[in-house]
């Protein structure tokens, strides 16, 4: 081969792969967005939001039952209350947002077991042998004798 002949090498990007999956990654991120909704965020933020949210509905709560001068006392008052627990739910929510999120965390933990034994549970209930002939002890799905009935009226409820 001549010199005349030989192209040039072309030029690699050494991060065009790393651009494609962030601009892809971007792109899914807004469709989700445009689709479900901004994501919540950490628990502080979502109670700060919560707190934000109730001071907006107590100051467009109007009672019609109360006079002109009722109702501007009334709103002062709603005002003061807001600011005031305002004032003692900020300073809370600044210093123990990592706990905040701890503690949600842990509450969508008890949930998710909550569910896993009520569904548990559900299921047992729904495989059970409705002929009334049947007597003795129900399989369950992995061969394990369980009793059907624990006396007139009860159950047994295995949770574990």
């Amino acid at each position: 081969m001549s010199d005349a002949t030989e192209q040039p090498a072309p030029q690699v990007d050494a991060d065009a792969w790393e651009k494609a999956c962030a601009e892809d990654l971007a792109a899914e991120q807004a469709r989700r967005r445009a689709e479900h909704g901004a994501p919540p965020g950490s628990a502080a933020e979502e109670l700060r939001r919560l707190v934000d949210a109730v001071t907006e509905k107590l100051s467009s709560v109007q009672a019609p039952f109360l006079g002109a001068v009722a109702q501007g006392t009334a709103e002062q008052v709603a005002k003061q209350v807001v600011r005031q627990a305002r004032s003692v739910v900020e300073p809370v929510i600044e210093r123990n947002s990592d706990v905040l999120d701890h503690l949600a965390a842990a509450g969508s933990e008890l949930l998710a077991a909550y569910r896993s034994a009520v569904e548990g549970q559900e299921r047992r209930w729904t495989q059970r042998s409705t002929d009334p002939t049947a007597t003795g002890d129900a399989k369950d799905a992995d061969g394990s004798a369980n009793p059907k009935d624990e006396g007139p009226g009860g159950e047994h409820i295995d949770l574990d």
